[in-house]
């Protein structure tokens, strides 16, 4: 069982997952992730989530190691999503008479995923609605699209905790020495990023509790500077960049749209820019170059032109930016055509459909490679985009 300490009551059972290599098939996880689950032990026990089925043997050896043979009354079910709804069946069944507790949608969802009868054995709640566990008590507080419609989080009044569902979680397991910020700013805007508004309404609720921990469905406890992780989330949320600083994604064939945004990348940084971050978007990882995107209040975007349009990564990486909702930035656009540059056209179209973005001129067009002419346009847009 991974180390992880709640309280003397509240006991942390999940499982770290080292040999996953793509979350949710599509993100890349070196660090791995942590599925995590956790035990109230009060007059009335609650087991808060499964995991997945990766993790079920291990799971399973944790909840019975930490019960004791005691048996649960209740599964609280934060979300249904199969990385933490996983196992409700089969925990269900070896424990018949503990009840399943979710909201109306979370029911209507388990009938979808799941074949066993819930004939007497589910607890519906709404927004507010209060489950007494003896000392301990739950409070629950809806949290639609963030990031399933059926999503609620709960608040244990005694201790002041929150179980922040998907909230606050980060990609890597438990064991893995990492700071928090990069990887729980990957997870969050590749996964959550679309729900901005609804994070929001749910960091407005939060917002009114005295909170000393967090507990999430990814990631460590959170038990010191809360401030500094409720801050992010706001940011992420409210789509305000996190740092002044540039990221240069290009898409290159043979090198040369390559070479020229090293070369802008050294401009920025002579003109005084201190955070430049140039990515391949050939080669690096498409959810943390989309996660520096948020990170940075300017970009500048690179490409050449492929069969009449973008070279594939670019178009991949803009119709990810526009799935999750990139707003409020400053863009600049660098193309490369040998015989017909259509690459910035292209890209302003995908730019023109995002919120609040500053299309920055003048566009940089290379014929094949960086001649003097196209070094005055390149010092140009650096003039406009280094503040």
């Amino acid at each position: 069982m991974a180390e992880q300490y709640v309280s003397d009551a509240v006991k942390y059972v999940g499982v770290d997952d080292r040999g996953i290599d793509l979350f949710e098939s599509q993100y890349r996880v070196p660090n791995g992730v942590s599925y995590n689950s956790y035990i109230i032990l009060d007059q009335k026990i609650a087991i808060m989530d499964t995991v997945d089925k990766r993790a079920t043997e291990a799971w399973l050896a944790n909840v019975e190691q930490v019960l004791e043979g005691k048996v649960p009354d209740y599964l609280i079910i934060s979300h249904m999503e199969p990385d933490h709804a996983a196992n409700i069946q089969t925990i269900a069944e070896k424990y018949p008479t503990m009840q399943l507790v979710g909201n109306g949608k979370t029911l209507q969802m388990l009938s979808q995923f799941f074949s066993f009868s819930l004939e007497g054995r589910t607890i519906t709640v709404k927004e507010g609605d209060e489950l007494s566990l003896g000392e301990h008590t739950l409070v629950f507080y809806m949290a639609p699209m963030v990031h399933w419609p059926e999503v609620m989080v709960e608040y244990e009044k005694k201790e002041q905790i929150l179980f922040s569902a998907d909230g606050f979680g980060k990609f890597g397991a438990l064991d893995a020495e990492e700071e928090w910020t990069a990887e729980a700013r990957r997870y969050y805007i590749n996964i959550v990023g679309k729900y901005g508004a609804q994070v929001q309404a749910l960091l407005k609720k939060a917002s009114g509790l005295a909170i000393s921990k967090i507990c999430p469905l990814h990631g460590p406890i959170l038990t010191e500077n809360l401030g500094y992780y409720l801050e992010k989330y706001d940011r992420w949320s409210s789509y305000r960049p996190e740092e002044k600083g540039i990221l240069i994604a290009y898409a290159s064939i043979h090198g040369n749209t390559k070479k020229a945004a090293e070369e802008m990348g050294e401009l920025f940084k002579q003109a005084g820019v201190e955070q430049v971050k140039v990515t391949d978007l050939s080669r690096s990882d498409l959810a943390e170059a989309v996660a520096d995107a948020f990170c940075y209040d300017r970009m500048l975007l690179a490409c050449a032109t492929y069969d009449g349009g973008l070279f594939p990564v670019m178009e991949d990486f803009l119709q990810h930016l526009k799935n999750k909702n990139y707003q409020k930035r400053k863009v600049g656009l660098m193309e490369n055509g040998s015989w017909a540059p259509l690459a910035a056209k292209k890209m302003k179209e995908y730019l023109e459909q995002m919120k609040d973005i500053e299309l920055c001129t003048p566009v940089v067009t290379i014929k094949s490679a960086v001649k003097e002419d196209t070094l005055e346009g390149m010092r140009q847009l650096v003039s406009v985009l280094k503040d």
